[in-house]
């Protein structure tokens, strides 16, 4: 990590597939941690290669550049430049019939695609979802979800984590504590989760306590009635303290979810102020308007004490590169899933 300058507890992004010189300049002023991707940033390979050099360039140093590249319905690098990848719950599905080969189909998966990001400059995936759907909850998560079944999950999420960690591509874990009793998407409203923790932390917490040593978490735009009944997770100073700190035991990076979602309300100003004093290392504000980025860069502050420590661990997650046959490893993934019917 540069440090040079302070860097700025911000994750943003930028509007279109080319840096424009009104970013670079903000960019290069403000110092934020990292960069996140999305569909209207990317076109080609060759295009968002450049463009992950040039946001590099713009602040003079190996910044971390994020994507949300789950598989199935989220999945910001697709056809027909890269492969579509399998749906979460259809590895779930495999899981059940034959647990070995399948947890090799998900290694070999996202190592194949930590390959496909890490060649166009990409060096972060917000994956894999922790979250455990139920039944009657928003469907929002659903099929991102490997698993409803905590041991089951545990098992396929360190399959996921274990192959972007190979190919270089640092993991997230998402959404902590859990977001997969949502009963409202939080892209559109706040959900409010009313179950006892005791309950909570024999189910949807343990995902997040069995991999609690994973350097990077986002967190979910939900409300723990039973915690905190007026803040969500997020802006919750007592969610982080008895929950992500306590309960759950994770000192990892703690970034929050995108800000610009109705789940959060006020100023982005505020919001980044609300967020940081929380807990919260690092805010995401994805939707790549230079106004609003501006609104965020007045809340900020620079990473320092143990979120600057964090910050450093989270960075040498991407070191972990080891070589890989692509043409024989993405044979091996389609037998795989041939033999297993997918």
């Amino acid at each position: 990590m540069n440090t040079t300058s302070p860097i700025n507890a911000a994750i943003f992004g930028l509007a279109g597939p080319e840096l424009r010189a009104g970013e670079a300049a903000f960019f290069r002023d403000c110092n934020p941690f990292g960069f996140i991707l999305f569909a209207r940033n990317v076109e080609t390979p060759e295009q968002v290669k450049k463009l992950c050099a040039d946001l590099r360039h713009a602040i003079g140093r190996n910044v971390l550049i994020f994507v949300d590249q789950e598989g199935g319905r989220v999945q910001r690098l697709g056809p027909p430049h890269w492969r579509k990848a399998t749906y979460a719950y259809d590895f779930g599905e495999l899981y059940s019939n034959n647990t070995q080969n399948s947890l090799r189909a998900i290694w070999l998966n996202f190592r194949l695609m930590a390959e496909e990001l890490r060649t166009v400059g990409i060096t972060a995936n917000c994956a894999p979802v922790l979250d455990l759907p139920v039944f009657g909850a928003d469907p929002i998560i659903s099929d991102r979800a490997f698993s409803r079944d905590p041991d089951a999950m545990i098992h396929m999420a360190q399959a996921c984590i274990s192959g972007l960690t190979a190919g270089g591509v640092a993991a997230v874990i998402k959404h902590i504590p859990g977001h997969g009793r949502a009963n409202v998407d939080s892209h559109k409203a706040l959900p409010v989760i009313d179950e006892p923790i005791e309950e909570l932390s024999k189910t949807d917490f343990l995902p997040f306590k069995a991999l609690n040593e994973v350097p990077m978490a986002m967190t979910a735009h939900v409300i723990l009635e039973q915690i905190d009944a007026k803040n969500p997770v997020t802006v919750s100073k007592l969610a982080f303290d008895k929950i992500i700190r306590g309960v759950l035991g994770y000192d990892g990076l703690v970034m929050s979810d995108d800000l610009d979602m109705k789940a959060l309300k006020g100023d982005l100003t505020d919001l980044t102020r609300s967020c940081l004093g929380a807990g919260c290392d690092i805010v995401l504000q994805c939707d790549g308007n230079l106004a609003n980025m501006v609104k965020v860069a007045k809340g900020l502050k620079p990473l320092e004490g143990d979120s600057l420590r964090r910050a450093k661990l989270a960075e040498t997650a991407t070191a972990g590169y080891e070589e890989f046959d692509l043409e024989a490893g993405l044979d091996e993934y389609t037998a795989i899933m041939t033999q297993l019917g997918s």
